[in-house]
């Protein structure tokens, strides 16, 4: 078990796991200082961009049992849920390789569990958080409503259902007359689906990032606007380098989303992590009000009311870090609201996309690197970035005292892909 003091800790990112993590080791008392070449909270981030949804009984991976039997069509028409560019297939396919294999019955149990362990709790700890750094009416109640057109189309999720409940998950079914009395905006083509009354959203991811900035800065923590480019071991521990300048520490936490694996790559530790690249849409003046998240189970798209207007998000695109955004495969997003909001006002909607970390297993990379003191790592947390964050921070924190059991981390371990 690593445990190395008080010193002081270096972060890499400032997204939300970057800021959790942050938050969770100055409580710890540990000096911390952040880097990253963007704002937290900007839309450059991918944090500022999520659908907003608290899901704290996400455990089911992407990959399931059978799945590749139902994503190899979608991965193959550019108009699905879940893309890969004719280009980028010859880099995905070691990715893909290692998802086949997550997708073994035992494994997806395994995965399941070590994901209920990481966001058992979540969502009052979110709630507890927003409270802590002044903005508790972003977090939102009332539950998610997750609808399909007819019973076939839920049928296509359930082992997915089945597994969530397994671990917890409050599930009440709903029929098209409950749809309708819950959210009377969602139009008739829905017919069935679940409430999960017991998770939450967001309505504000970017603002909640940065009211977690503001309040680390009150607290002594610089956040410096730079790009970390390389990372090297020294006799005091270790030194940062970007842009000819270099910064010590005694410890550092890679928490760099989509950018880890170029910074751990040099080190000997080849991570297979990638970008699934995940587009919204946010139109200001939808005309259309919804009292909760609403996800459309059938298409994989989130309907979240939230304080910039409706927020329509969704989509799997893999591509990489390079590649510009995909404008028309952001304004399918547009058909896919108008499907269950047939009077939503879209004409002009912004469209965003962000860079998602996501490993083939589902499961994120937290804890010490072995064979590299005081080099810590919690990235890859993919959909469940903003879910898993507050969890993920205090664990490393925890991890750091030499408080956290050996089995805790095991299932996040960097070495499982060696």
């Amino acid at each position: 078990m690593q445990q190395q003091g008080k010193g002081p800790v270096a972060i890499i990112g400032a997204g939300i796991v970057g800021l959790c993590t942050a938050h969770a080791l100055r409580r710890a008392g540990h000096a911390v200082t952040l880097f990253d070449p963007e704002a937290p909270g900007s839309p450059a981030q991918c944090s500022y961009g999520n659908a907003g949804a608290l899901s704290s009984r996400s455990v089911a991976p992407l990959a399931m049992p059978g799945v590749l039997r139902s994503a190899l069509p979608m991965l193959l028409d550019a108009r699905s849920p879940l893309h890969i560019p004719p280009r980028y297939w010859l880099r995905a396919a070691p990715w893909l390789a290692r998802f086949a294999a997550a997708a073994r019955p035992a494994r997806v149990a395994a995965i399941a569990r070590a994901l209920d362990e990481l966001l058992a709790g979540s969502v009052p700890a979110h709630a507890a958080l927003a409270r802590e750094v002044g903005v508790p009416e972003l977090v939102r109640g009332g539950g998610q409503l997750h609808v399909y057109p007819d019973a076939r189309a839920y049928a296509a999720d359930a082992a997915s259902w089945a597994l969530k409940r397994r671990h917890g998950l409050r599930a009440e079914p709903v029929d098209a007359q409950a749809i309708r009395e819950l959210e009377p905006e969602v139009g008739r083509r829905y017919t069935t689906g679940v409430l999960l009354p017991d998770e939450g959203w967001l309505a504000n991811p970017g603002r909640y990032a940065q009211a977690i900035a503001a309040a680390l800065r009150g607290q002594g923590v610089q956040i410096v606007p730079v790009r970390i480019q390389a990372l090297r071991q020294d006799a005091q521990g270790w030194s940062l380098a970007a842009a000819g300048r270099s910064w010590p520490a005694r410890q550092v936490v890679v928490c760099a989303g989509a950018w880890s694996r170029a910074l751990l790559a040099p080190l000997g530790h080849e991570v297979p992590l990638e970008s699934q690249r995940g587009y919204h849409l946010q139109a200001p003046d939808a005309g259309v009000a919804l009292s909760r998240l609403v996800v459309l189970g059938d298409r994989k798209v989130y309907l979240m009311p939230g304080e910039q207007g409706l927020r329509i998000a969704g989509t799997v695109e893999f591509g990489g870090l390079a590649r510009a955004p995909n404008r028309r495969r952001a304004m399918l997003l547009a058909g896919h609201a108008r499907a269950a909001l047939a009077h939503a006002r879209l004409d002009g909607a912004q469209m965003w996309m962000g860079h998602r970390p996501c490993l083939p297993d589902s499961l994120p990379v937290i804890g010490a690197v072995p064979g590299l003191p005081g080099l810590w790592c919690a990235f890859g947390h993919g959909h469940l970035g903003l879910t898993g964050s507050v969890n993920t921070g205090a664990l490393i924190a925890r991890a750091m005292a030499g408080h956290a059991a050996p089995q805790e981390l095991a299932p996040f371990a960097i070495g499982r892909f060696a």
